[in-house]
């Protein structure tokens, strides 16, 4: 850990100033990351990849063991994030523009390229509200006219139409940011223009969406720090990819830096934190065991993401939910903090009540909605979980899974034949569901060719 202790006197100060009044809306910032797996942190139980910097994050606040992704791939995640809404609602259902499969057995449904000016977003609301408002990263909801800026963000670094960057290190080729210095690292980048942001607005309440690029393809990692895990490599129990590591350990310094200037600025005390994931992680890069499948699948490992709120004088310490919880909910909860009221029409619920240890949620199910083929291998699907259980449907050939998953969160096994009362009320409540949200759903293929890939 040589080299990465230069916060630790800064953040144990507690430098935290002069409470709030019950007045003032406290600061919020939201940070994404793309493609982070479930077990990708250290307080999440990776032996690998080092993360001082958010697992204090996560022993200042609330760390939740069962939270969701809205969706299995990032573009609908973040719709939802940005609206309360879940992705069929929106009609961003897969990540823009998508995986075209023309031979496929199914018809896939059209998605929309961008998310539309007519949504609410939880920027436009905390900004009418008076917050200044960032987006910093990836935004991947929409090109030029679509950007943040026109989705209430008075300031927008690097957010546009691209799901990935050309490169982690300049020249970025991002054309809503300006070029860095040959050999800038850009996750580095977008934490010093985060904290350049907070800095400028120390004076009034603020928003800042702060969306990694990281750790999506292309796997790329400074050099010194790639070289520390691969003397390491073998020791992660699954964690092993030394640049991936790498890439993880950039967003903790990141964290770190975001933290430091909470402190240093006086701000800790009235800035709610929250870090989360937009799906769950790549498998071919790193693991999501015990959780079954990643990224694109309908299974835990592709949609179980780690999530952790910070919110001073409200959270216990080191407190640990287990409530199951999922994107659209930090919508609502935002808001809340911030004394607003979320608009009609929204799916998420505040977790607020979670938070402050005084109650539970009231929602019967969480549920997703996933009508096309991901490179990964996975088909058409929808799922629901109610309580211990989930469902899984595959529209491809009706066939469907049910899990009990305080007994079984690898889904190893299908309870589907030994349950078939569960399994159908499950599978009514998730066909009731798509009607009530309008989600597409995929038809017969003319084309189909089982020869094709």
């Amino acid at each position: 850990m040589a080299g990465r202790g230069f916060l630790v006197p800064l953040l144990l100060a507690l430098a935290a100033g002069a409470p709030p009044s019950p007045d003032s809306p406290p600061n919020v910032v939201l940070i994404l990351v793309d493609d982070l797996g479930w077990t990708d942190l250290g307080c999440f139980g990776s032996r690998f990849y080092e993360t001082p910097h958010i697992d204090r994050l996560a022993s200042r606040g609330m760390r939740f063991t069962q939270a969701y992704a809205a969706c299995t791939v990032c573009s609908p995640t973040r719709a939802s994030l940005m609206t309360g809404k879940y992705p069929p609602r929106v009609g961003i259902t897969d990540w823009i523009p998508g995986h075209p499969r023309p031979k496929a057995k199914l018809k896939v449904p059209e998605i929309a390229r961008e998310l539309a000016l007519e949504e609410t977003t939880l920027a436009e609301i905390l900004k009418g509200a008076g917050y200044a408002t960032a987006a910093v990263g990836k935004w991947h909801l929409g090109g030029p006219g679509f950007h943040p800026d026109r989705q209430g963000f008075d300031l927008n670094v690097g957010g546009c139409e691209k799901g990935q960057p050309p490169s982690y290190f300049a020249p970025y080729r991002i054309p809503t940011m300006a070029e860095g210095e040959k050999g800038e690292y850009l996750t580095d980048r977008l934490a010093r223009e985060a904290v350049q942001f907070i800095e400028a607005n120390r004076d009034r309440p603020f928003f800042l969406y702060l969306a990694h690029y990281a750790v999506h393809t292309p796997l790329m990692g400074k050099e010194e720090v790639v070289r520390k895990y691969r003397a390491r490599a073998g020791a992660g129990a699954g964690h092993s990819n030394p640049v991936y590591a790498a890439m993880i350990e950039a967003v903790d310094d990141g964290v770190g830096r975001i933290l430091a200037c909470l402190e240093a600025l006086k701000l800790a005390s009235r800035t709610v934190v929250i870090f989360t994931s937009d799906n769950g992680g790549l498998l071919r890069i790193t693991s999501n065991a015990p959780l079954r499948a990643g990224k694109g699948s309908a299974y835990e490992g592709g949609v179980r993401v780690p999530l952790i709120v910070d919110w001073p004088g409200v959270t216990r310490p080191g407190a640990v939910c287990e409530a199951p919880v999922v994107s659209p909910d930090l919508f609502c909860t935002i808001l809340e903090m911030a004394g607003r009221k979320a608009p009609e029409g929204v799916d998420g619920e505040s977790l607020v009540p979670l938070l402050r240890g005084a109650g539970g949620l009231r929602r019967e199910a969480i549920y997703w909605h996933y009508p096309h083929y991901h490179p990964g291998g996975a088909t058409p699907h929808g799922a629901v979980r109610k309580g211990d259980y989930k469902l899984i449907e595959f529209f491809e050939d009706g066939r469907v899974e049910l899990y009990n998953l305080r007994e079984d969160v690898g889904e190893k096994r299908n309870l589907a034949l030994e349950e078939p009362g569960r399994a159908r009320e499950l599978r009514g409540l998730l066909a009731a569901w798509r009607s009530s949200v309008g989600a597409r759903m995929p038809v017969p293929n003319p084309e189909f060719d089982p020869r094709a890939k």
